[in-house]
């Protein structure tokens, strides 16, 4: 498809829309009017409104019909389908065009496929332009037109945290009802998703309310390591055995950076504290009792509602890991399996059996853990929902305490898309909602409830992931990084530190090269000390 502007506006959302409609469509993104020939175009319809004395909603028509060569059509977020695409449909020697027109005083979209034209307008929110959810209802409706009726739960939302939409109204004083109403509205969500939305911000909300968001902040700990790359997997890790050796430079890097924000952070209250990767438990039973013990000992940790470390990989824990964790006050524990079916597993890199993932829960519950979460990925190459219920069926044997459902999201940098010559044969499920549906009946038959959710870019279906938890048993950090509430500081390679304040967030990255976070560690420390000064 290509996309034509005559100025770049809402690009990334506007892909997001296509990304939704239609799954694996490359875009072209082409801006098709120079800068003084819509300065011009402007200067000209301004002398003819003078001239004529047409009003705005006619000059608007008539704007946009020597824009594309229509004859008819309504100006609103209506779409108006026309059977002949005429010269603007042929020109393009049937490729799928999809153009939006920017003026002062309204917006115009129009799609083809070198058969059928759609169109639509709207005036502008104010001297700019167009605000974008105009806009994206009037992409949606056309791209809806196009796949003959075709609908998504979503609506037009492309964002990563839907959640903040129905949270923000609840703060207003929304009832339910209202909500529903606005979020069917502004974003065209269908009644599942407004309802589920909206059932996960009570949620997190009452959690929320258990902390401090003016004296309290979170900490995050970044070990960028795990013992192979799964093929989805585009995070900032690499493989343990490359820099088993250097792992002493990596920790005590490490440890000076933690240092830094327990001297900075002094009198704060600490509410939560992820060790999160790569997979933290790559690391030795030695680094790790370093690391938990520098943390125990120089953190007040009174405050402290949960302490999570992520250990993902099965083939990464052992009963001596498990120990050092609870020599400390760990109290969450992430086990991944991803899926339970053995081929599957072994065509994403992940070089663990299912029996390993059992053995590994049941170490962590005999170590003394009550508090276990379980990921899956659904979608995963040549898996189907007859697949996604078998692992549903070994999960609910286990009884894990949380559980996160993510639908997979093909990241630019994985190796499912970089290396498409060797990968793009596999089966990719598109019909993801009979899965998520398996995943949701699952977890409610083992006492679960959702209490978080994000989106991402690229996700088969268009649909979410989701946090699902026993009474009690919800991860807070994993709502924190979503609603974004409160200060999180990130210490570690490839990890980001959010200063959240009443009107704004900033940001403090790391580098995520290993090498560079070892030679410029005193420099990431300078940028955490230039955003809490």
């Amino acid at each position: 498809m290509k996309l034509i502007f005559n100025e770049v506006r809402y690009e990334y959302d506007i892909r997001g829309l296509i990304t939704a409609f239609f799954p694996g469509t490359t875009v072209e993104t082409k801006c098709a009017w120079k800068a003084e020939e819509v300065e011009e175009a402007k200067k000209a319809k301004e002398a003819k409104e003078a001239e004529h004395a047409l009003s705005a909603r006619e000059q608007a028509l008539l704007d946009r019909a020597q824009a594309w060569g229509l004859k008819d059509g309504v100006v609103s977020e209506d779409i108006t389908e026309f059977s002949d695409a005429g010269s603007y449909g042929r020109e393009n020697g049937g490729e799928v065009i999809f153009s939006v027109f920017y003026s002062g005083s309204y917006t115009a979209v129009c799609a083809s496929d070198g058969v059928r034209c759609w169109c639509g307008a709207a005036f502008a929110d104010s001297g700019e332009g167009m605000e974008k959810n105009p806009l994206k209802r009037m992409t949606y409706r056309i791209f809806s037109r196009m796949t003959g009726g075709k609908q998504h739960p979503w609506g037009t939302l492309t964002g990563i945290r839907p959640v903040k939409l129905p949270m923000a109204l609840l703060e207003q004083g929304f009832s339910d009802v209202e909500i529903v109403r606005e979020l069917k509205k502004e974003y065209l969500i269908g009644d599942e998703k407004c309802g589920l939305s909206i059932r996960i911000a009570h949620k997190e909300r009452a959690l929320l309310d258990l902390l401090d968001y003016e004296d309290g902040y979170s900490l995050y700990v970044g070990i960028p390591f795990c013992p192979t790359t799964c093929l989805y997997c585009s995070f900032t890790s690499y493989p343990y055995s490359r820099w088993e050796k250097r792992m002493e430079e990596y920790v005590t890097a490490l440890e000076k950076e933690i240092q830094f924000v327990q001297e900075r952070f002094a009198g704060k209250k600490l509410n939560t504290i992820y060790f999160g990767g790569g997979t933290p438990t790559t690391l030795s039973p030695v680094y790790l009792d370093r690391i938990l013990r520098q943390i125990t000992e120089g953190f007040d940790l009174s405050d402290l509602k949960e302490w999570t470390v992520e250990g993902g990989r099965p083939d990464s824990i052992t009963p001596e890991k498990l120990a050092v964790l609870r020599r400390y006050p760990v109290d969450r524990i992430s086990i991944n399996p991803q899926t339970m079916k053995q081929e599957t597993l072994d065509l994403i890199g992940r070089k663990h059996t299912v029996e390993d993932v059992k053995n590994a829960f049941y170490m962590a519950r005999d170590a003394g853990f009550d508090n276990i979460n379980m990921d899956l990925i659904i979608g995963l190459p040549q898996e189907r929902a007859e697949d996604v219920a078998r692992t549903m069926e070994e999960i609910q044997a286990l009884k894990p305490d949380n559980l996160t459902v993510h639908t997979l999201a093909i990241k630019r940098a994985s190796r499912l898309n970089t290396e498409k010559e060797q990968y793009g044969h596999l089966y990719l499920e598109q019909n993801t909602a009979a899965m998520m549906d398996i995943t949701a009946r699952g977890a409610a038959q083992m006492g679960m409830e959702p209490y978080y959710l994000y989106r991402q870019k690229n996700m088969s279906g268009n649909l979410e992931n989701v946090g699902y938890a026993k009474p009690g048993k919800e991860g807070i950090y994993n709502i924190l990084i979503m609603e974004e509430k409160q200060t999180i500081v990130a210490c570690g390679a490839g990890s980001v530190t959010k200063r959240v304040d009443p009107d704004h967030i900033e940001r403090a990255s790391n580098v995520k090269d290993i090498e560079q976070y070892l030679t410029r560690i005193d420099e990431m420390i300078d940028r955490k000390k230039k955003l809490f000064c």
